[in-house]
């Protein structure tokens, strides 16, 4: 699961490029307006030629993936899956199971877009443990020890590319001889009934339960689902653009940007509206604080600074509207394509795209769907609210007992004995040397064990499961590194697409949401000598919204090191 999930994100950028194309040729009829037959034809030609054969890239990137994560953990020392050979004999693979030659020598594609997802993973996976069993029980050619290591590594892979490529050659063969249909067509055929429960009310309430049930207890809960459901929903996004385009009503509710829009509609647990209910409808501080500081980044789906700093995750108040909201949304969107003629989503548009926004697009400008868009927003206050409610009772009895204490602790010291002069903060310490240069030789000034050199800056990588989360740490500790002249660089990435520009960092950061990873990338981090550091979930809000502290708090992990090496 977690290969596809990588091996999908690593072919993102294709999907989202071809949308754009797409878009721009299908747009203009539901205004009644159309382009130049050129244009037309140029415009569709970009898409078929990038997302027409995003089922071929797929199984090559999830190929490499899963080569690489047996690398890591499943193969004898010095013995390693060559991640490129892998790439390379999938894709052939996916082409005898996915692609049928005719008579005269032409090609029939249909099925090298996301038809063929199903054959990629196949063809991934068989590949892959080919490889695994071959390197493990020395099936190779051995060459002379004078040839050169290059050429001599050219032979080692060609027993595994063999068996791997003539295994997928079977598997379509038997297909076309029992079943008399291309092995890609025959496996969406023995899963239909699972798509087709995926996508009945009670599959897709199920599917959106889970999620936000796995998030509630700690778990990235679409990396653990949606796996399993990717084939379905690419598949029909480009199902419902056919339908479309053949004048018939777009009617699949299971789609990518349906999940994203609907059913995590300003992240998982349907969050969009909380940010806003918590700052006009409540009276607690944290609350007003949280909601004030998290309703920007929960509009584009960046919804942990909630999660963490409400709490949401482990909160009692909100495990059931944080469960019951997008099972809620997704039955009322299914309700609307299939009752009210909205359009199911026929657009694969980046998941950070506003709900609102993105559904209306996804919909192709339908005006229902801005009443669908009203709908959903009203039920989620509903559902929200009165739980809200509860939470913010307690936390401002919370906050008047704590004012409450502060006050008689205050009385008693003034009667008593001459207060003495509070010590001031370290972090208050620190501005004020911040703010004097001539003192910042002598005084704990921000932490500085960054490198002196100005072409080799200490560079960190923050790691979420999408880059949103990440995003948000990155930039504090630029701004740090700049208003403190610290020679520290910070980037945010995704984890799963990591894993070529590791090597190129000093420092891994990981986000809450993927910490229990951790085992699992300090094998990488170790072997290349760079340090892991893992957040827990309020810190590392905190730290998303202090320069000072982010760049403190690296930098003292990186200081921890020091004082230990010394």
């Amino acid at each position: 699961m977690q290969a596809i999930k990588d091996g999908f994100l690593a072919a993102m950028p294709v999907i989202l490029f071809s949308s754009i194309f797409l878009l721009c040729a299908s747009l203009p009829e539901v205004f009644g307006a159309s382009l130049p037959g050129g244009l037309t034809d140029w415009l569709n030609k970009i898409y078929n030629y990038t997302m027409g054969v995003v089922g071929m890239l797929v199984a090559g990137t999830t190929a490499r993936c899963l080569a690489g994560s047996m690398n890591r953990s499943k193969m004898p020392a010095g013995k390693a899956i060559s991640e490129v050979s892998v790439m390379i004999a999938s894709i052939c693979g996916f082409l005898l199971l996915a692609v049928t030659q005719q008579k005269d020598g032409s090609f029939v594609t249909a099925n090298m877009g996301t038809n063929g997802i199903l054959s990629a993973f196949v063809s991934a996976f068989l590949t892959v443990n080919v490889y695994r069993f071959c390197i493990i029980k020395d099936i190779t050619i051995h060459m002379p020890k004078e040839v050169p290591g290059t050429i001599a590594a050219n032979f080692r892979d060609i027993f595994a590319y063999s068996f791997s490529v003539l295994g997928c050659a079977l598997i379509d063969f038997l297909a076309r001889s029992f079943v008399k249909v291309p092995f890609a067509e025959v496996i969406a055929k023995l899963f239909q009934p699972l798509f087709n429960g995926a996508e009945s009310y009670l599959g897709m309430a199920f599917i959106w339960f889970l999620i936000p049930l796995f998030w509630f207890v700690g778990v990235h809960g679409p990396s653990v689902v949606k796996p399993a459901i990717e084939a379905p929903l690419f598949g029909n996004t480009t199902l419902n653009l056919a339908l479309q385009k053949a004048g018939e009503h777009p009617s699949h509710a299971l789609t990518e940007n349906f999940g994203n829009f609907v059913g995590e509609l300003g992240g998982t647990g349907a969050t969009f509206v909380v940010p806003f209910i918590f700052m006009i409808a409540m009276h607690s501080k944290q609350l007003k604080a949280v909601g004030k500081a998290s309703f920007i980044p929960v509009m584009f789906a960046v919804n942990e600074p909630l999660l963490f700093a409400a709490p949401m995750i482990l909160n009692p108040y909100m495990f059931v509207p944080f469960l019951l909201a997008p099972v809620a949304n997704v039955l009322i969107g299914k309700a609307f394509i299939q009752f009210l003629g909205m359009n199911g989503f026929m657009y694969v548009l980046p998941w950070a795209t506003p709900g609102p926004i993105g559904t209306f697009l996804a919909t192709g400008f339908q005006p229902i769907s801005l009443l669908f868009i009203v709908a959903l927003l009203a039920v989620d206050v509903l559902i929200y609210l009165p739980f809200c409610r509860a939470y913010d009772k307690e936390l401002c009895d919370q906050e008047a007992a704590k004012l409450a204490e502060e006050t008689a602790t205050a009385g008693v010291t003034d009667e008593s004995v001459p207060a003495a002069e509070p010590e001031m903060p370290v972090s208050e310490a620190q501005e004020n040397v911040a703010a004097k240069p001539e003192a910042k030789e002598t005084t704990d000034a921000p932490v500085n064990s960054a490198s002196d050199d100005p072409d080799d800056p200490t560079k960190v990588l923050v790691l979420c499961a999408g880059a949103g989360t990440s995003e948000l740490l990155a930039n504090a500790l630029k701004e740090g590194a700049e208003e403190y002249n610290v020679n520290l660089t910070a980037r945010a990435g995704a984890y799963g697409s990591h894993y070529d520009i590791l090597p190129n960092f000093n420092v891994v950061v990981l986000a809450p949401q993927v910490k229990t990873y951790y085992e699992d990338i300090k094998k990488d981090t170790d072997k290349y000598g760079i340090k892991l550091i893992k957040t827990q979930g309020k810190q590392y809000i905190d730290l998303t919204r202090s320069p000072k502290e982010a760049l403190d708090f690296v930098m003292g992990k990186l200081n921890e090191d020091d004082e230990t090496d010394a």
